[in-house]
C-alpha cells in the first residue's frame, strides 16, 4: 500500500507538470490578443415602435434600441451590429414589408453590418421576398447585407429568374468579410432545419446546413478571415439533439460565434461549444445582445463582457428614427388601414385584466385563444356575406397567437399583433379566415390533436369555440378524449358564449372555420400522427379541398376577412363597456382531467390503448416465464441436476 501511494504521488506530480507545459483550448489568450464586440438582435418581427408590459413599463422600438446602439458604439468603436433573421412580420408597419422595405432601410439608418433572413421573411412568399429587396434598392438607401449560404430558389419555383436577379440586384450572398479595427471578419447567414419547415411558401430549398457552413468557413479562411461570426436562423433547445446550433457549433469546425436565431430564446449567459461561442438576447426587440471577446490566432478565448441591455421607457428616443417610425406609421393608416376605416392607434375597447398568449407546451385552457376562437365564429354570422346558416365550428391553434392583449384600452394595431403571420391571396398582410367542411368523427380526431400532439409539438394546442372537449393527458395517446360536444353559441350583449350542448354525428358535415395556415395544416394531422389520425378539410359537398383560396371568407365588398380583422371587430363590438369579464379566465370548454383512477384511464378504450394493454400484458407474462425458468435452473443446480420429490 505505501508502494502504491508513493506511485500514485509521483504520477499526478508528473501529469501536473506536463500539463502546465501544454496550453489547453480555451485558454487565456496571448498577450497581443485582439479584442472583438458583437452588437446583436433577432426577431426583431418588425417591433418598430415600444409595447407595454405586465409590469406597467414598456419594452421594444427601434428609436430606443438605436440609443442603446449609439451608448455601445462610443464604449466600442470597432463592434459589429448583426441580426439573425426574422426581422419582419409582427406589427402593422409589416403591411409596408414589399412596396417599402421598411424593416430592411431602418436597420440600414440605424447601421447594421449585416443580417441573415428568417422563415417568416417568406411569409410573403418568395416572389414577395424579391419584390421587398427590389423595393430596398430602389430607395437609395444605406442596407444591411443580406447572407444565406444554404437557402436557395428552388429550380422549380415559376418565378426563379425573377427572385434571382432581385437577389443579385442586392447583393444577397452566401459570405462576406469586413474589416474593423484592423481585423478581417467573416460572416456567413444560415437557415435551420426548422425553420425551413416553418416557410412552407417560400419557394426556397435547405441545403445541408453542416457541409454548407464548413464550405463558407473554409472559403473565409482562405479570404484571409481572422474571427468567423454565423448569422443562424435555427435556434437553440433544451434538448441538445434538437439544439441545431449547438449541432453546428460541434459539427462545423472554425466558427468562433453564432448569433442564433429563430427560437426566440434568451441566454443571460453564452452557450460555449469547443471554442465556439452561442448567443441569443430575445425577440421582439426586448434587448441588445453585446459579447466582447479577447482572442487569439491560435485560437484561444477569454469571455470579456455578455450583457443583455434592456429596450425599454428609460432611453429615450433616437430623433431620425423615431421620426422614420412615425413616418411608417403614417403610411400604414393611409394605405392598408384605410381600407378598413381603421387606424394604427384607435382604441377599439378595454379590458380590465390581462390576455396573454398560452404558455408553451402547457395543456390547459387558455381566454385569450378562445377569445379569439369565438372572434372567428362572431365574423361568420356578422362580417361574412351571405354564409350559410349551418352548424359551425371555428378552432384556433396556438401557433398562430404571437401577442397578448394587456390590461388597459385596446387598439387596433394590438389587435393586428395578436395575429400578424401571413399574407392573403389578395397580396396584402394578415391570413384570411377560410371556411371547411369535417364530419363529427374528424372533429373528434381534431380534438385529440389538441390533447396527444401538444406535449411534443406546442403549437398545435387548439382552441375551440362552439365545441366543448374533455380528455385526460394521462391516457394513453390518441386516445386521450372522452367526450366532444357541439355546442349551440348564446349571443348576449355581443359576448358569444355558453348555449346548450349536443352530441356530434359522426358521419355529419360541420362547418369550421379557422385561419388559411391552420387550414392547410390540418390536411397535415394524419402524416405527423403517422396515420393514427386524419383529417380531410373538406367542400360543402364532400369532396376534398383542392385550393383553399376558394374557401376564403369574404365580405359584402368581396374583400377578404383577415384573422386580425375578424378580432378587432369582435373587440370593437363590446364598445366602452370593455372585454366581458367572461374572459378574464378559460370558461371551461376545454375540460381537463388529471386523474389517475384506472377506470377513467381504461374507459372507452381505442385499438390502440387495446393493443398497449397487450403489449403489456405479454410483457409481464414474457418477464414471469423468464423469471420463473431462472429460478427453475437455480434449484436443478443446488440439488445436482435432479430435484427431489417430498416423501413424508
Amino acid at each position: 500500500m505505501k508502494h502504491l501511494r508513493r506511485w500514485s504521488a509521483a504520477l499526478l506530480a508528473a501529469l501536473f507538470i506536463i500539463t502546465s507545459l501544454i496550453v489547453p483550448v480555451g485558454a487565456a489568450p496571448a498577450a497581443d490578443a485582439e479584442e472583438t464586440t458583437v452588437l446583436f438582435t433577432h426577431d426583431l418581427h418588425s417591433h418598430f415602435l415600444p409595447q407595454p408590459t405586465q409590469e406597467g413599463g414598456e419594452s421594444g422600438g427601434y428609436a430606443r434600441l438605436a440609443t442603446a446602439l449609439r451608448d455601445q458604439r462610443q464604449a466600442h468603436p470597432n463592434a459589429l451590429t448583426v441580426d439573425g433573421g426574422d426581422f419582419s412580420i409582427g406589427s402593422l408597419i409589416q403591411t409596408l414589408y414589399t412596396a417599402q422595405a421598411a424593416e430592411l432601410r431602418t436597420m440600414g439608418a440605424m447601421g447594421y453590418d449585416a443580417a441573415c433572413v428568417g422563415n417568416h421573411d417568406f411569409d410573403h412568399t418568395g416572389m414577395g421576398f424579391a419584390t421587398m429587396l427590389r423595393s430596398a434598392v430602389a430607395s437609395g438607401e444605406e442596407l444591411p447585407a443580406l447572407l444565406m449560404c444554404n437557402y436557395k430558389p428552388s429550380p422549380d419555383n415559376p418565378n426563379l429568374l425573377d427572385i434571382q436577379r432581385a437577389m443579385a440586384s442586392y447583393g444577397v450572398q452566401d459570405y462576406m468579410t469586413i474589416q474593423r479595427g484592423g481585423v478581417t471578419y467573416g460572416l456567413f447567414g444560415l437557415m435551420g432545419v426548422d425553420s425551413d419547415s416553418c416557410a412552407p411558401t417560400s419557394g426556397f430549398v435547405l441545403e445541408d446546413m453542416f457541409s454548407s457552413a464548413q464550405r463558407c468557413v473554409d472559403a473565409l479562411k482562405k479570404e484571409g478571415a481572422q474571427f468567423i461570426i454565423c448569422l443562424s436562423h435555427s435556434g437553440t433547445n433544451p434538448k441538445v439533439k434538437l439544439s441545431e446550433d449547438e449541432q453546428v457549433a460541434k459539427k462545423v469546425k472554425g466558427i468562433d460565434l453564432i448569433v442564433s436565431g429563430h427560437t426566440h430564446t434568451t441566454l443571460s449567459e453564452p452557450i460555449v461549444v469547443g471554442n465556439t461561442y452561442i448567443v441569443s438576447a430575445g425577440p421582439y426587440c426586448e434587448n441588445l445582445g453585446s459579447i466582447t471577446l479577447r482572442w487569439d490566432e491560435e485560437g484561444s478565448k477569454e469571455l470579456v463582457d455578455y450583457r443583455l441591455i434592456p429596450i425599454d421607457e428609460t432611453l429615450e428616443d433616437d430623433p431620425q428614427i423615431a421620426s422614420i417610425a412615425e413616418n411608417w406609421k403614417a403610411q400604414v393608416n393611409d394605405g392598408y388601414l384605410a381600407r378598413y376605416n381603421m387606424t394604427y392607434d384607435q382604441v377599439l375597447t378595454r379590458t380590465s385584466f390581462d390576455l396573454d398568449t398560452p404558455a408553451w407546451g402547457v395543456q390547459d385552457g387558455n381566454a385569450l385563444g378562445e377569445l379569439t376562437a369565438d372572434s372567428y365564429l362572431w365574423a361568420a354570422r356578422n362580417l361574412e356575406y351571405e354564409g350559410p346558416d349551418v352548424e359551425t365550428v371555428a378552432v384556433v391553434a396556438d401557433g398562430v397567437l404571437r401577442a397578448p392583449l394587456p390590461a388597459g384600452p385596446i387598439t387596433v394595431s394590438h389587435a393586428f399583433d395578436v395575429l400578424s403571420m401571413g399574407v392573403g391571396s389578395d397580396g396584402t398582410s394578415g391570413f384570411p379566415l377560410v371556411a371547411c367542411y369535417l364530419t363529427g368523427k374528424e372533429l373528434k380526431a381534431a380534438a385529440e390533436v389538441d390533447a396527444s400532439v401538444t406535449p411534443i409539438m406546442p403549437a398545435a394546442q387548439l382552441h375551440f369555440s362552439g365545441m366543448t372537449h374533455s380528455f385526460n393527458p394521462h391516457r394513453m395517446f390518441f386516445n386521450r378524449v372522452t367526450d366532444v360536444r357541439l355546442q349551440t353559441p348564446a349571443f348576449a350583449n355581443g359576448y358569444l358564449g355558453g348555449g346548450s350542448q349536443v352530441e356530434l354525428k359522426d358521419d355529419q358535415l360541420y362547418r369550421v372555420i379557422t385561419g388559411m395556415y391552420s387550414a392547410q395544416m390540418l390536411g397535415t394531422v394524419k402524416s405527423k400522427s403517422m396515420g393514427l389520425l386524419s383529417l380531410e378539410p373538406k367542400m360543402p359537398d364532400g369532396s376534398p379541398i383542392t385550393d383553399f383560396n376558394a374557401c376564403i371568407l369574404r365580405d359584402k365588398n368581396g374583400s377578404e376577412i383577415k384573422e386580425w380583422y375578424a378580432l378587432a371587430a369582435y373587440l370593437a363590438n363590446f364598445g366602452p363597456d370593455g372585454i366581458p369579464a367572461n374572459y378574464a379566465a378559460p370558461d371551461g370548454r376545454k375540460d381537463i382531467s388529471r386523474s389517475w383512477n384506472p377506470i377513467e384511464l381504461l374507459k372507452h378504450p381505442s385499438w390502440i390503448t387495446l393493443a398497449a394493454l397487450a403489449l403489456v400484458v405479454i410483457l409481464v407474462l414474457v418477464v414471469v416465464l423468464v423469471v420463473r425458468r431462472f429460478l427453475f435452473r437455480g434449484r436443478q443446480s443446488r440439488y445436482g441436476g435432479r430435484t427431489r420429490r417430498y416423501r413424508g
